[in-house]
């Protein structure tokens, strides 16, 4: 057991290097200017491309770019602006309320807390995971599809949860590279190690940790 746990961490470490190789910056997908916009950005991404949300939220955040502004909306021209988006409605409902609540419980600020955020309509774990990484650097490991799907691939977790992904991820990376590497793989995950193009064979990172499999690596989906 302790010599697989050794093993483990030595992929980790690889995966640390070759992934900063791959991708030194590492900006965040969604456009955004501040915490509020780039929590309704991450919020409208559910079941979403980044691609899409972005094409939507200029107008969006034109119209509503503080949380005061988007309160003053009405729910129906939100809902005008994100209607492309998957569940839009529900959305435009959380979009409204959330920014009603941001200014009833905290004052117009998005909070610095996972509970506060989470306590939110429409933020989830990974949503409250994405901004307090990326927009107040408390190391945190949002566990989006790519990133269950590679820890999966890559021998990392068994897949049973996004949950026990991220417990699992958090226990073999330093914390101090968490918000870098959960972008870094999301963005490998995108151009290298997809959901169809690698099945755990295919891909430069997949060979290099794994050079003899020959058994494709099935994927528990989230």
């Amino acid at each position: 057991m302790q010599g697989a746990v050794v093993i483990k961490k030595e992929r980790a470490a690889l995966i640390l290097q070759r992934l900063q190789e791959h991708y030194p910056q590492t900006p965040v997908p969604l456009d955004h200017s501040d915490p509020f916009t780039l929590l309704v950005a991450v919020l409208l991404s559910a079941q979403c491309t980044d691609k899409k949300v972005n094409e939507v939220t200029p107008a969006l955040f034109a119209a509503g770019p503080t949380p005061a502004a988007m309160a003053a909306l009405e729910e129906a021209e939100i809902l005008g602006h994100i209607r492309q988006l998957g569940l839009a409605r529900i959305k435009a409902r959380n979009v409204r309320r959330l920014a009603e609540l941001l200014l009833e419980r905290h004052g117009g600020e998005v909070p610095c807390s996972f509970e506060a955020l989470e306590a939110l309509p429409g933020v989830g774990h990974k949503t409250a995971s994405v901004v307090m990484a990326q927009a107040f650097g408390v190391p945190a490991f949002p566990v989006d599809t790519h990133i269950h799907r590679l820890a999966q691939r890559w021998g990392f977790s068994d897949g049973r949860s996004v949950e026990q992904t991220e417990r699992d991820l958090k226990a073999l990376f330093p914390r101090e590279a968490w918000n870098r590497l959960h972008l870094q793989i999301i963005f490998y995950g995108r151009e290298f190690c997809t959901a169809r193009g690698c099945d755990g064979t295919v891909c430069g990172l997949c060979r290099e940790l794994y050079p003899r499999r020959r058994t494709p690596v099935i994927w528990r989906k989230p």
